[in-house]
């Protein structure tokens, strides 16, 4: 049985089709088959502020507290699940609406909701040393053995686009999870990568919570957070 999960380009042909960015203020889609490899992020954003992304945001309560707190950063938020993009985009425009908010203010804009696989649009999309900062919190731990290759961090490829297109200066790899055996894996795992080193705190989003979080906090679960910087 192969321990890591195997991709190519057949496999995201028939699987990335689909995959869309969403403008959740101008209520704009586009498909990612229309825009050039890579992206231009000053072009996308319409500045040049930093760029941060989080991989599979869920109901997307991260990125709504981040963006709206840190007007000055841009962030993408990457989602395979449509389900989990529907309810995002939803949100944001439940909260537009239960503030009445002008969407000409200004709110907002410094997000982009991106429909498709992360590792194909990491891989593909995002220009070298271009990111700030990636946010990967509670990944699908997948525990059953013979589902275990299936676990993001087993994916070179996948770590190989975070390194390459995390900036120099400071990029920063923020990883939440409730999953101790995952914890330990992943931290076995990014041990690998000499130019990422582990931060003796996780600053900076320590008061963002998710939705999993939330619950799991709740339910008395041990939270473990770990935060890389590349060196």
């Amino acid at each position: 049985m192969n321990a890591e999960p195997r991709y190519n380009d057949t496999f995201y042909e028939n699987t990335t089709n689909y995959s869309k960015i969403i403008d959740v203020i101008c209520n704009t889609t586009t498909s990612l088959q229309d825009l050039p490899t890579p992206i231009n992020l000053k072009t996308l954003f319409r500045n040049a502020n930093p760029v941060e992304i989080e991989v599979g945001f869920g109901k997307g309560r991260f990125l709504l507290e981040a963006s709206r707190q840190n007007p000055e950063i841009n962030y993408i938020g990457v989602e395979r699940a449509q389900k989990y993009v529907e309810i995002t985009h939803e949100r944001f425009e439940k909260y537009i609406r239960h503030y009445a908010i002008d969407k000409g203010s200004g709110i907002f804009k410094n997000v982009r909701l991106v429909w498709t696989d992360a590792n194909y649009f990491l891989s593909r999309y995002v220009p070298e040393e271009s990111i700030q900062a990636y946010h990967i919190y509670f990944p699908d731990p997948w525990p059953k053995a013979r589902q275990q290759k299936r676990r993001i961090f087993r994916n070179k490829e996948f770590l190989s686009a975070i390194m390459k297109t995390l900036k120099s200066d400071d990029g920063k790899l923020y990883v939440v999870t409730d999953f101790a055996e995952y914890f330990n894996e992943i931290q076995e795992r990014l041990a690998k990568w000499t130019n990422l080193q582990p931060s003796s705190e996780f600053v900076g989003y320590e008061n963002i919570a998710t939705n999993f979080e939330l619950k799991y906090q709740r339910e008395g679960r041990e939270i473990f957070r770990k935060l890389y910087k590349k060196a």
